[in-house]
């Protein structure tokens, strides 16, 4: 699978094995929503804001992020009822993917999937829900790497998982800005200097995840995805180019404070 779009044209030719009987590609969106969400931990110097589109497909919440602002609430609500088949081939991608997310969760719940590890956070505030999610996924990078960690989609809490682990990295966002440390933000990854890719889920959203697929598949570099939305899809694009996943389900760590689930995935050779 080399692109989101050619996992939905497989999808919806019934090309594939999702692991359960007939394609469900008639099963109706049953649900459908939006979180808006901002976050200022204590301690540090800045915040942030999410947007995420959700719908509902049997028992499973797909998501995919979006910008603020960038979907209207009607085009939201007007997912409710309507076939996946239909909703794959929405005009807006945020639709489609996280429609498709749902779908595939569906189809193969994380819970049952026996090529995941559950790795349980513990209950804790924001900032200790943070922390320790970043650490697992920090855990997911090789020990052996040829060059510093390229962060697209900057987390300040997995920097502090790389710091403490003596990395490198470098930090990459399209919004820019300054990490915790005053480091640039770049706006545009130097990938060829990466010895790996620390990729969020929100790159599904916004266009840039086959770019980097691209990268690590012709340089060898390992590529690693931390997904909350699109979580499921990424999923589709192991031993693809994707080397190991942190799949996290809605809901999200920071909308739950007891303890909360990640579904990793790791690379053959590692624990």
């Amino acid at each position: 699978m080399r692109s989101v779009d050619e996992l939905l044209h497989s999808v919806l030719a019934g090309n594939g094995n999702h692991r359960a009987e007939g394609d469900g590609l008639d099963t109706p969106v049953t649900v459908a929503f939006s979180t808006r969400q901002g976050a200022h931990h204590p301690g540090r110097q800045t915040g942030y804001r999410n947007e995420v589109v959700c719908v509902r497909v049997g028992s499973a919440v797909g998501a995919c992020s979006v910008e603020p602002g960038e979907l209207r609430e009607e085009e939201v609500f007007a997912a409710l009822g309507r076939p996946v088949r239909a909703l794959l081939e929405h005009p807006s991608r945020a639709v489609r993917v996280a429609t498709l997310d749902a779908y595939l969760m569906d189809r193969r719940p994380f819970g049952s999937d026996p090529d995941a590890v559950a790795r349980t956070l513990p209950a804790g505030d924001s900032l200790a829900k943070s922390t320790a999610r970043a650490r697992a996924v920090v855990d997911l990078l090789p020990a052996d790497l040829g060059g510093p960690v390229a962060v697209i989609g900057v987390v300040n809490s997995l920097l502090h998982a790389l710091r403490d682990r003596g990395l490198t990295y470098l930090p990459c966002d399209l919004k820019g800005g300054v990490t915790e440390w005053d480091e640039p933000v770049l706006t545009a990854a130097p990938l060829d200097t990466a010895g790996a890719l620390l990729v969020s889920g929100m790159t599904l959203g916004n266009g840039t995840f086959e770019g980097l697929l691209d990268h690590a598949r012709d340089a060898g570099v390992p590529l690693v995805v931390f997904a909350q939305t699109g979580s499921a899809v990424a999923r589709e694009f192991l031993g693809s180019g994707v080397t190991a996943l942190s799949a996290e389900p809605y809901p999200f760590f920071w909308l739950d404070g007891g303890p909360t689930t990640l579904h990793h995935y790791p690379s053959k050779g590692s624990s």
